[in-house]
């Protein structure tokens, strides 16, 4: 067989004209040639410039880069697929991540700018002890290299591979004979690499603004023509919008979960596994979206390479609106696809879905047009390109900063720093190369591959980090069982509990990790005076502590009204025809996670306020860095409204 001349057929056979190539090609020309120049303009001769872009990144930059490390195939492709098996809820993950960020601008960020450290186990080692700095640097290096840059890059290959039409084919090199999909890997490894890894943070924060700018307009155009391709010849995009909100009724509205933003157990369990009810509001997906916002590294170092805190929170909360743009843009072609496959005439001549995570690129080559197709190409490409770079820097960063420099060579000087963490960079990217299809070769739906193995590491984080930042009481020993703990415990979880979501057995391994990490660090005898604080803020944590508590009392008391009356339930009860039944249904027991979130708040601010000791090695308590500018209230304020409209809307 000519592999040569199946690749010619099936690429003319794709849809894709010529236009569509040069669109995709003049991107990755801008991209590369754009990133080039910035690390030879701006120049990477020091750490600061090569990690941290030399601190010189604005509100735009944080906000764009923040979004376009974060966007990539996991949502056009993970996400939309989930969107098209399941329905909307998955959207949960992106609008309350809006949510998130606006508390991370306020509360988190201005203290952990403040610190001005390089990297996240930075932080840690000089918090804590190196030991848990060096756990956690190992950690985030697996996850990273194992769950993240492999997991991206074959989500991005399966999509350019159907869209191009090359499945299944592969490309011969002498004797050696390679699939398509990991020949597509490679080049997105290579332009990632390409300009990523000689300029660092500088080339990839700043070329993520154009990335920002070819996600969200490929985004757009795909959803303007998948609204299209829903009305048929005869109608506009409100016709197809009108289409899709009649085929939402028409499919029993009350029992199908595709449009619905709080999914029952009972409806569809195999969508609760994925965004099991109301835990998406008040249980583990906090848990998630804290831990990815505030404590990642290839996310945090966006904010913190900011000149200013004033400025680092302006680009959270730029992203914060950004990141409602995304369930739409992403969402609208997966349940299209859904409406056109199952209303029978596709199905028809076998041009179908065969795995949920088809669906993005299966809507791209079948229904938009030439041009707009290649823009719709290109806004997958950049997501995936801008997130691989990030990681390969935050990859570099972690492994420069936390490990040949503290362990390996501690006189190292910046040059040798830089070249460091570039080797580090490109073994990263091989080790990646190499795990990709063992990895990843048979899932269905890889956005929850992601959020899944990525959430055995969530409930230690938010604890270790949360605390540690905000807790003066916090202890080295307590977060060393904390470090030590966090896996095996989601492991345990997931083996004799796994029926239960993954979102709610995160929440079950945070509560324990909790009452564990508060009883050590109350009882350790490492301790100092504390650090006198005007009345006038002890005050403030003191009411905000017991608001708190009150919180935390009836969330757990609403959890345990439900459980208790379950078990009471009369014979016939349905959550159709009996509240505490309905409750149960959609996964109330969140409220026991809720609670003890809000008491871990409570917690720290009242013992803040009150004791006389602290950990020797606590952060200095100063109010003054959570305070906000009046518009960054007001945008906090409509990043509120907007997602409790959704909810409303949407329930």
């Amino acid at each position: 067989m000519n592999t040569q001349i199946s690749l010619t057929e099936a690429l003319s056979q794709s849809g894709l004209e010529s236009i569509d190539y040069i669109i995709l090609f003049t991107y990755i020309v801008m991209l590369v040639c754009l990133g080039v120049f910035l690390s030879y303009n701006r120049g990477t001769k020091s750490t600061n410039d090569y990690f941290l872009a030399g601190n010189m990144l604005t509100w735009w930059a944080v906000g764009a880069s923040l979004i376009a490390a974060n966007i990539s195939a996991e949502q056009f492709i993970g996400m939309a697929g989930t969107g098209y098996a399941d329905g909307i809820a998955i959207a949960a993950y992106e609008i309350m991540a809006s949510f998130t960020l606006v508390i991370i601008g306020k509360f988190l960020l201005p203290v952990m700018m403040d610190q001005h450290f390089f990297t996240m186990p930075q932080f840690l080692r000089n918090r804590y002890t190196s030991g848990v700095g060096l756990s956690f640097s190992i950690l985030w290096l697996f996850l990273y290299i194992f769950i993240n840059l492999t997991s991206v890059a074959w989500l991005g290959a399966l999509a350019i591979e159907q869209i191009m039409g090359l499945q299944g084919l592969s490309i011969s090199i002498g004797s050696i004979s390679i699939s398509t999909r990991m020949a597509i890997i490679i080049s997105l490894f290579f332009i990632a690499g390409l300009y990523s890894i000689h300029g660092g943070m500088t080339s990839v924060a700043w070329t993520d603004v154009m990335q920002v700018v070819f996600i969200i307009g490929g985004g757009l155009a795909t959803v303007y023509y998948a609204l299209g391709a829903m009305a048929g010849d005869e109608g506009g995009i409100s016709e197809g919008f009108e289409r899709l909100v009649n085929f939402a009724i028409d499919r029993e509205y009350a029992h199908d979960t595709h449009f619905h933003m709080i999914i029952q157990k009972s409806h569809n369990p195999e969508a609760y596994d994925n965004v099991p009810g109301i835990a998406a509001i008040v249980g583990g997906l906090w848990l998630t979206n804290i831990s990815y916002w505030a404590f990642n590294q290839y996310i945090t170092q966006k904010g913190l390479a900011a000149y200013s805190i004033k400025e680092a929170q302006k680009g959270f909360l730029f992203a914060a609106f950004l990141k409602f743009l995304i369930p739409f843009i992403v969402l609208i072609p997966g349940l299209c696809a859904l409406y056109l496959i199952q209303s029978g005439d596709i199905a028809a001549t076998g041009n179908t879905i065969r795995v949920s995570d088809e669906a993005y690129p299966w809507f791209i080559k079948n229904f938009i047009p030439t041009g707009i197709k290649g823009l719709s190409l290109v806004a997958i490409t950049a997501a995936v390109i801008s997130s691989l770079a990030s990681m390969l820097n935050s990859t570099a960063t972690i492994f420069t900063i936390d490990i040949y420099r503290k362990y390996i060579n501690p006189d190292a000087s910046d040059t040798k720093l830089v070249t460091i963490g570039r080797l580090s960079a490109i073994i990263a990217l091989l080790i990646a190369l190499v795990s990709a299809n063992p990895l990843l070769g048979e899932l269905d739906q890889g956005f929850q591959y992601i959020q899944e193995y990525s959430g055995f590491l969530y409930p230690g984080i938010t604890i270790v980090f949360g605390f540690g930042l905000l807790w003066k009481r916090a202890s080295s020993t307590a977060s060393i069982w904390i470090t030590i703990l966090t896996i095996p415990l989601g492991v345990l979880f997931k083996v004799f509990l796994p029926d239960v979501p993954f979102l709610i057995r995160a929440g079950y391994v945070f509560m324990l990790l909790l009452i564990l990490f508060v009883t050590l660090s109350l009882s350790s005898k490492k301790t100092e005076p504390t650090q006198n604080i005007p009345k006038l803020e002890r005050d403030v944590m003191k009411k905000w502590g017991y608001i708190l508590f009150i919180v935390a009392g009836c969330s757990i008391l609403i959890a345990a009204t439900i459980d208790i009356g379950t078990l009471l339930l009369p014979n016939g009860s349905t959550p159709d025809n009996n509240i505490i039944a309905y409750c149960k249904d959609i996964g109330f027991q969140a409220f026991y996670f809720f609670g003890f979130l809000s008491g871990a708040c409570a917690t720290f601010l009242i013992s803040d306020a009150l004791s006389t000791k602290q950990d020797p090695k606590a952060l200095p308590i100063n109010l003054g860095l959570l305070s906000t500018t009046r518009g960054y209230t007001y945008g906090a304020i409509l990043v509120g409204v907007l997602t409790l409209l959704t909810y409303i809307l949407l329930w």
